[in-house]
């Protein structure tokens, strides 16, 4: 008989790491919701993700019997039940009105969490997931109150009414990352209310699927570049009840690496209606609020991929057989397995305390400082850049655990590797996140705020052991000196420094939250912050661990067992 895995109950650390940030009432409900909803991703929703990526891939029927164009996305039965169940269990819902069993609305953490456990089994339909949320929260902030009470109902729908998903529309063909770039416009239309959009979207996630778009265009007489930009909700559908496109028609779909599961098209705008959402030509900034969600959702799902591809290389190494023992006695398995579990651990303690931050930075917070928020927008980049990259390392590392049965598409080690990839991509690739970095150096001096609060939080711990804690303050004065020469560089220069800032950036972040898991004085936090540091500040050709710590901790960190071996 096969074992019904729960990707929630098999999570000790996340576990953890949820009864710190939410509060115990919250806490105890979201165990029994996310034991629930770990054991479907697990199980029937990861079964659904291998069938449509395999064979029930989207599909557009791009005419009717009469030769009309209907642009119509078909997507298999299983997705539209994983669609169901996702939405209807609050994973946008929730973040914006009252959860009935607890009688006050849920928030990004909860909504965080139910998205790392479905990343381990459809990442890419965590894009669609992604996409409403980002909609739900610019409905919810900056439309009006008609377009709000038109829209938004559906797009939070939990199976009262109606779900309409969300997209946000904003590369065009000759842009790309380039959005000032963008040429579909908007023109007032006769009825007073609304705009007709006109132009192109060239990779356009969601379309077929979403019951209303999120789109930049440029109105008459706005200026060029991104300030001239306005936001507009574009239902997909006309509002008469014909049922027919709003002006809206699928040029083709995307035939991509992987993600296979969300329908990413390229979608014509021919006078299609808009509402304008918030002020003219102010989309840009709207639409930059909804990137950082974006860009932490697309952390959470790389952290996700890191737990399913380290869980996979766990169990395939206790059950494989080879040279006449499990794989998982063999040392340098042993070593792989605790590297990985560290680092997923370390980075999975990282992302959930940027969400608590983030959750407070998004519901606007009035004990919320300016250096906060600056801050946030420093960890969401930093973080997104860190785990899509890691995501992909750890897919690589499962399949060289699996051998050759990990390049077999029996496994889900091809498909996790597939999907990693498109993540660090999504929503800003490293030299983006990097520009990012910059401009935060530039307008708020965020090097001075992060290195203030590391050194203020290194102060807090004030008893842990001194060898512990140097690497952290060497590497921040090395940071100092960084930031000191990147300023003085010409704008061109700096950009070529701008990713190794934010490489040094993240290590010494992980690593604070790493000696703090330390100094709460439990053994395997201790140890894993030993093995952490070791791993980040030490480790290269030219150094060893004569100790073999990896294989002295193996057990207190991948078994969760009481190691019979002090941890120093």
């Amino acid at each position: 008989m096969a074992v019904i895995r729960n990707f929630f109950n098999e999570d000790k650390h996340l576990q953890q790491v949820l009864k710190k940030h939410l509060e115990p009432d919250f806490y105890e409900w979201a165990e029994r919701e996310l034991t629930e909803f770990g054991e479907r991703c697990a199980n029937e929703i990861d079964e659904r993700a291998v069938h449509t990526d395999r064979e029930g891939q989207p599909k557009l029927i791009k005419f009717n019997k009469m030769g009309e164009d209907i642009s119509e996305v078909w997507v298999n039965e299983g997705y539209k039940k994983t669609v169901e169940e996702t939405y209807n269990r609050g994973i946008v819902g929730y973040v914006h009105k009252e959860i009935p069993d607890l009688g006050r609305k849920g928030n990004y953490l909860y909504s965080y969490a139910q998205g790392y456990l479905l990343s381990q089994s459809e990442p890419g339909f965590y894009c669609p997931v992604t996409l409403t949320m980002a909609t739900a929260y610019l409905l919810e902030h900056y439309a009006d109150q008609h377009v709000k009470e038109r829209f938004l109902p559906h797009v939070i729908s939990t199976g009262e009414v109606e779900l309409f998903e969300g997209a946000t529309f904003l590369t065009e063909r000759q842009g790309g990352s380039d959005v000032g770039a963008n040429e579909t416009k908007a023109i007032p239309n006769s009825d007073g209310r609304t705009f007709l959009l006109t132009g192109e979207k060239y990779f356009a996630s969601n379309a077929g699927q979403c019951g209303v778009a999120m789109v930049l265009a440029r109105m008459e007489g706005a200026s060029k570049g991104t300030k001239g930009l306005s936001l507009f909700a574009v239902p997909w559908k006309k509002e008469d009840g014909s049922g027919k496109l709003n002006g809206i028609e699928i040029r083709r779909l995307k035939d991509k690496l992987g993600v296979r599961a969300v329908p990413s098209a390229e979608v014509l705008f021919d006078a299609a209606e808009g509402y304008l959402v918030g002020e003219p030509s102010k989309g840009i900034y709207y639409m930059m609020e909804a990137l950082n969600l974006s860009r932490v959702c697309n952390a959470i799902a790389s952290i996700g991929i890191m737990q399913r591809a380290y869980s996979e290389a766990r169990n395939y190494a206790i059950s494989r057989v080879a040279f006449g023992d499990q794989l998982i006695n063999f040392p340098m398995i042993r070593e792989s397995l605790v590297d990985m579990a560290v680092k997923q651990e370390v980075e999975t303690s990282a992302c959930f305390e940027l969400v608590s931050l983030f959750d407070r930075v998004m519901r606007k917070a009035e004990e919320i400082s300016e250096e906060e928020v600056v801050l946030n927008r420093l960890l969401i980049a930093l973080l997104k850049k860190e785990t899509a990259e890691q995501s992909v390392h750890f897919s690589h590392e499962a399949i060289e655990i699996h051998g050759g049965n990990g390049f077999i598409e029996d496994f889900v080690t091809p498909r996790l590797l597939r999907d990693a990839q498109v993540l660090t991509v999504w929503e800003g690739t490293a030299n983006i996140l990097g520009m990012e970095v910059l401009r935060l150096m530039g307008r708020f001096k965020v090097q001075r705020i992060f290195i203030d609060s590391m050194r203020n939080r290194l102060s807090a711990m004030a008893s842990l052991d001194i060898s512990f804690k140097e690497p952290v303050e060497k590497a921040l004065v090395s940071l100092q000196e960084l930031c000191d020469f990147t300023s003085s560089c010409s704008s061109d220069l700096q950009t070529v420094y701008s990713k190794k800032i934010a490489s040094l950036m993240v290590k010494i972040f992980e690593s604070v939250v790493a000696l703090e898991g330390a100094y709460t004085g439990d053994a395997r936090e201790k140890a894993k912050a030993e093995l952490f540091m070791q791993k980040t500040w030490l480790e290269s050709d030219l150094w060893f661990d004569k100790e073999n710590k990896k294989l002295k901790y193996f057990d207190l960190i991948v078994n969760w067992e009481v190691s019979t071996v002090g941890v120093e």
